[in-house]
């Protein structure tokens, strides 16, 4: 099982750690554009290997797609963080190029990958993936909802003063602060709804509190975080290659699936050896659909900025 990582910044290699640890994979191939940047990232994760136990071999390459041929999973993380002055317009430009003809690439090596998008905003980073490759569906997946659930069971955790590995939640819509929507009616604690023990005003505080998980770390150390995005992209990587058939909310296109069409947006879904293999319907109350609604109005508005 061979898996590409574009992009060797904090996050990717933290995804190419976490994949290794696992040691289900034969190889990972860490890709940048900055001269002996991966290069130097994969020499220093493989020095751990001895001491994390772990045999994957990890190698770094400058720009080089066809060190990636055969990949069966690929993973973007590269693009721009939106700066001070900079446009939204801009901003989506500019990651818009850069996905666009990292998918080609990859593609062009490896016509049988699955791909797993996280570069930002990831929705419709994913949707572009779509609408730019001849990829099915099933290979596109964008990342955000499993990362964004798992600071959710976080959250949770910390309301209920729980062991985390007693809840389980998740959260759906679009990657941002305002499109997520944490569903705190399916929330549990062993199996036990979590209004059983959280007041509504406690539970909605737990929601909030997760859709500005994101800013709320940038604000405290100056930058996106990477452990938990790539924590979230090795569980993903891990259910595909191992044919896990994991169920995690991910972006992926719809068509009718919760009233929604033509783009792509986090619901529930089953992943296995050919990526996404089944879109889960989870009964929503009429209020998650309404925010799913908006969710889906606030993606389409993204999505109408590309230059297709």
């Amino acid at each position: 099982m061979k898996i590409t990582i574009v992009g060797a910044g904090a996050v990717g290699a933290s995804c190419a750690e976490y994949i290794a640890i696992k040691n289900f994979a034969s190889e990972v191939v860490l890709l940048d554009i900055k001269e002996g940047y991966a290069e130097g990232k994969a020499m220093d994760l493989m020095q751990c290997a001895s001491l994390n136990g772990f045999d994957t071999k990890i190698t770094g390459v400058t720009s080089d797609y066809s060190k990636t041929a055969g990949s069966d999973i690929a993973v973007i993380t590269s693009g721009i963080p939106r700066k001070p002055g900079m446009t939204r317009e801009e901003l989506i430009g500019i990651n818009a190029g850069i996905v666009k003809t990292v998918s080609a690439s990859l593609i062009e090596h490896s016509p049988n990958v699955i791909m797993i998008v996280v570069s930002n905003p990831m929705d419709t980073m994913t949707y572009l993936v779509h609408k730019t490759t001849d990829l099915p569906k099933n290979r596109i997946i964008g990342m955000g909802g499993a990362l964004d659930s798992a600071r959710f069971k976080y959250r949770l955790a910390e309301a209920l003063e729980a062991p985390i590995s007693d809840v389980d939640g998740m959260v759906l819509g679009g990657h941002s602060d305002k499109g997520m929507v944490p569903l705190t009616s399916h929330a549990t604690r062993n199996s036990i709804k979590v209004s059983e023990f959280l007041s509504e005003d406690r539970l909605n505080q737990v929601a909030e509190d997760t859709k500005v998980g994101g800013a709320t770390l940038t604000g405290l150390l100056g930058t996106s975080a990477w452990y938990a995005p790539g924590a979230a992209v090795s569980g993903l990587v891990q259910a595909i290659a191992c044919d896990q058939k994991k169920i995690f909310p991910c972006s992926t296109y719809l068509e009718g699936e919760y009233g929604l069409n033509g783009l792509c947006i986090g619901v529930p879904v089953i992943l296995g050896k050919d990526g996404i293999e089944k879109i889960v319907d989870v009964p929503l109350s009429d209020a998650e659909m309404a925010k799913m609604q908006e969710s889906a109005e606030g993606v389409q508005k993204t999505n109408d900025l590309l230059e297709l």
